[in-house]
């Protein structure tokens, strides 16, 4: 399939191309580990259900059961936000994350002016896309064109919420009724206004920030078909402001069988630790992902952007010390 490598940006790596050139890739095999095993379980907290958080931790959290013999529950969430909060309470020990709702929790901004978060970060794992989802026979054909529509931006405490909201107020836009509704939700709300304009609870358009593919959208094609809007130019005044992992990029064609590539903003995904996090977890689940990536690919090809050269750029979230000791090790 034809699809984007994962995105690098160099102004955010914090170990340098040479240290990064002697990590251990993908599929290597260095024998049995002297690393204990966990002394407890531990829990993985995930997003939407469909979404590719969910999917991917789950099936994260089932190899690392089955390598360590000490079960990692996958949680799903809301998404980033929630994950975040869940890290700092010490409800979840490991977390997926987008890069913009770390930073913004790392540094005390926006959802999180109450305070400044601490935790740690085992890897850069993959990069989300912002969809912008019409029904194929939809009148919308720009981004300009969902001022005074109903859009759905995801669930308040998701990263799909914090990067929709960033969008439509770089655009200006005007009169949007914004719904915030998971994944399923908004699938289900846009289908029913595509059959029937006046529906009740329907939706012209729904925002989503998500892996490559997202297979509730993906499955759109069978039902009501679907278009992506091309949101380029709002994209590059938002990665060229701000700092926190925004990449101008696009959907390749192939992925949901459209007519073009459709560009689009791209936010990088991190999986960080909670505080106190014990070494073993933490190398087991670095470990499982990499050594197990096959598996991991299986069950989401997603997994195949994990690479060691870019999953320690998650500066300035730090790296677990037992994470930044994997990656120091395990090399070529």
């Amino acid at each position: 399939m034809d699809r984007p490598h994962l995105l690098n940006r160099r102004s955010v790596l914090g170990m340098g191309a040479a240290a990064a050139a002697t990590l251990v890739m993908p599929g290597c095999s260095r024998g049995k580990s002297d690393e204990p095993a966990p002394a407890g379980p531990a829990k993985i907290a995930t997003g939407n259900l469909g979404g590719v958080y969910s999917i991917y931790g789950a099936g994260l959290a089932k190899l690392v059961t089955e390598v360590t013999g000490v079960e990692m529950q996958a949680v799903p969430t809301q998404g980033s936000v929630a994950n975040l909060q869940m890290l700092d309470k010490g409800s979840a020990d490991i977390a997926f994350s987008l890069s913009d709702s770390a930073l913004d929790a790392y540094e005390g901004l926006e959802s999180f002016k109450t305070g400044n978060l601490r935790f740690t970060a085992l890897a850069r794992t993959y990069d989300n896309y912002v969809h912008v989802v019409v029904p194929t026979a939809s009148p919308i054909s720009s981004f300009a064109d969902l001022a005074g529509k109903t859009v759905s931006v995801g669930p308040a405490l998701s990263g799909t919420r914090v990067v929709a909201e960033r969008i439509l107020a770089a655009a200006k836009l005007k009169g949007v009724l914004k719904v915030n509704y998971d994944l399923t939700t908004a699938v289900e709300m846009l289908t029913a206004k595509a059959g029937n304009e006046k529906a009740k609870g329907g939706i012209d358009a729904l925002i989503w920030s998500g892996g490559l593919p997202t297979d509730p959208i993906k499955k759109l094609q069978g039902t009501i078909g679907f278009r992506l809007v091309d949101i380029g130019e709002v994209a590059e005044g938002i990665a060229l402001r701000r700092f926190g992992g925004y990449i101008l990029s696009s959907i390749p064609p192939s992925v949901y069988s459209l007519a073009s590539a459709v560009p689009t903003l791209a936010v990088p995904n991190y999986l960080l630790a909670r505080r106190g996090l014990s070494d073993s977890w933490a190398w087991w689940t670095l470990n499982t992902m990499f050594r197990r990536q096959d598996d991991l690919m299986k069950i989401h090809p997603e997994a195949g952007s994990l690479d060691a050269r870019s999953a320690i750029a998650t500066m300035p979230i730090p790296l677990h010390p037992a994470a930044e000791r994997w990656y120091r090790t395990n090399h070529i």
